[in-house]
């Protein structure tokens, strides 16, 4: 990577372009999973999205600086969490919720990145973190509780499919937490390159159980969903967010964190016409309320 320039907190066009297209390619991640669902188990989608994402990753690397192996096992674990579990239990959860639903509990990332964060360099967590954390996880509550049963939807949420998306947001905060002393020393893109890789690797018996007991065939929607979520969620999205926070002040650029549910929204909307009732809005406004109580005064 090129050394990070001076950051400013002016707001330029190019800025705000840039912030909009990471919101609208990770907010439109989930809609364009279940889009995929439709026609290839969880654990094979999400091991097509990787193995398109990982090989892009080592080319990259050609020339540059590998990740020593003292820091092998630590990326190699990151990996395992971040991408075997985190990953594949979003998966797991779409296939049993509505992309609404997954969206809005995904959006809870943010609190657990600062409460894991809290833990991890032993600050003090606020009155105001847990007030977050208490009315995020109401509104979770209450967005399953409006979709769980709603005929209209295009596949009706359980509370195991909501469990297994609250799953993949703890796995993901941990791997953000744990990853950045990794980051700071090594790079993050070498880290990210072991990462998915042993993530990748994790997930493979996964793939050969779902081929032994489910009769699939991984169509052109599938393919062009892997290609969408290994290109440009998991490799653009990356490259992006790093020029945001070289160029841009942290607690200006993760702003983004509020719209991607917006653009998750408006996909499931479009895509799958999932509709969303009084309790659903109420749970959104308090898990965003959440996400920014979580966050306020913190970098």
């Amino acid at each position: 990577m090129t050394a990070p320039t001076a950051l400013t907190e002016q707001l330029t066009p190019k800025r705000v372009a840039a912030m909009l297209l990471l919101a609208v390619m990770w907010g439109f991640s989930i809609p364009v999973t279940k889009l995929g669902l439709q026609s290839t188990p969880p654990i094979t989608l999400t091991a097509l999205r990787f193995l398109v994402a990982v090989p892009l990753f080592w080319l990259y690397l050609i020339g540059r600086k590998k990740l020593p192996r003292a820091a092998l096992p630590k990326a190699i674990a990151l990996g395992v969490i971040g991408i075997g579990v985190g990953q594949v239990s979003e998966s797991l959860g779409l296939n049993r919720t509505t992309a609404s639903v997954s969206t809005i509990i995904s959006a809870t990332i943010p609190i657990f990145v600062v409460l894991f964060a809290t833990l991890r360099f032993k600050q003090t967590t606020s009155r105001w973190h847990w007030l977050g954390l208490a009315a995020a996880f109401a509104g979770i509550v209450l967005v399953a509780w409006d979709n769980a049963g709603n005929p209209g939807q295009s596949a009706q949420t359980t509370f195991i499919g909501a469990g297994f998306v609250l799953l993949s947001a703890l796995a993901i905060a941990l791997y953000y937490v744990w990853s950045v002393e990794l980051c700071a020393q090594y790079g993050t893109v070498p880290v990210a390159a072991v990462a998915t890789l042993a993530g990748l690797v994790t997930m493979l018996p996964g793939v050969g159980w779902e081929m032994a007991t489910v009769a699939f065939h991984v169509d052109l929607v599938a393919w062009a969903a892997a290609v969408y979520l290994g290109v440009l969620v998991t490799i653009a999205g990356l490259f992006l967010w790093l020029w945001l926070l070289n160029t841009f002040p942290a607690r200006f650029a993760a702003s983004i964190q509020f719209l991607q549910p917006v653009f998750g929204i408006i996909g499931a909307a479009a895509i799958f016409g999932d509709r969303m009732g009084i309790l659903f809005a109420v749970g959104v406004l308090l898990i965003l309320a959440g996400i920014g109580l979580s966050m306020a005064k913190r970098q």
